[in-house]
């Protein structure tokens, strides 16, 4: 594994303790930041904070990432605890389960749509003005291909990171004279928990697009966030990243 070097930088990552997040968290102590891992399963926070064994380096906060208070709170209490915020990973999301577009309960779109695009949103809202004083920032957003594509029987999902990809755009234009860039990446499937939210046969249709012929591992992810979250990553922004095998090439 190479180091990608992060030495003093602090980050926030949503969903941070499961997945693609705490593959995340632990590239990132690797590499030498400190992480808050926020999210809305206390006991899973206590075993991730537990698990990556790092007490000086690690905090946990629950938040509900559609309450803007819950989210403003968790960046104050992150900047107390670090002194400042670098990094950002809008990770936290979730599929909201399948099922034809006119058949899915408006109350399951929104909702969807509230975690996996006004989440980012309100997370920005509380950290950006942090990063404009101090001057440096890195966030990336967790989209999916499903965002560039459309899953059939997947519309929520596929819009809300349709939506994603297009903040993205528009946040990273924003900042891109404040050494704050802003990126996505593209996944397709990863084998995560996040697929006990899924029909197996939807699961199984997602897979056989990847020509890889195999789901991606959070590591691979991890890695390329990574990179993202650095100063190495310092002429690309408002950008989209497909890590995908092989299933996206645009």
């Amino acid at each position: 594994m190479n180091r990608i070097d992060l030495e003093g930088r602090v980050a926030v990552i949503t969903g941070g303790a499961r997945g693609i997040g705490y593959a995340t968290a632990e590239r990132m102590l690797a590499s030498g930041a400190a992480v808050s891992l926020w999210d809305i399963d206390a006991e899973r926070l206590q075993q991730a904070q537990t698990a990556l064994a790092q007490p000086q380096r690690v905090a946990i906060r629950t938040v509900e990432l559609t309450d803007e208070h819950a989210v403003d709170a968790a960046a104050q209490a992150t900047r107390e605890r670090f002194g400042k915020i670098d990094i950002l990973v809008n990770n936290a999301g979730i599929t909201g389960g399948n099922g034809p577009t006119w058949e899915l309960d408006p109350a399951v779109w929104r909702r969807v749509l509230d975690v996996n695009l006004m989440g980012p949103v309100l997370t920005v809202r509380a950290i950006v003005p942090s990063m404009l004083a101090n001057g440096y920032g890195r966030i990336v957003n967790i989209a999916s291909v499903a965002g560039k594509e459309g899953n059939p029987n997947a519309s929520h999902y596929s819009a809300s990171k349709a939506g994603l990809i297009g903040l993205t755009k528009s946040l990273g234009k924003e900042l891109a004279t404040k050494n704050i860039l802003v990126n996505c990446i593209t996944p397709a499937t990863a084998n995560t928990e996040i697929l006990t939210q899924m029909k197996p046969e939807h699961i199984e249709y997602m897979r056989s697009r990847i020509p890889m012929g195999r789901l991606g591992e959070p590591q691979e992810t991890a890695a390329m966030i990574c990179w993202l979250s650095s100063e190495d990553c310092s002429f690309t922004t408002a950008s989209t990243f497909d890590i995908s095998g092989g299933r996206t090439t645009y």
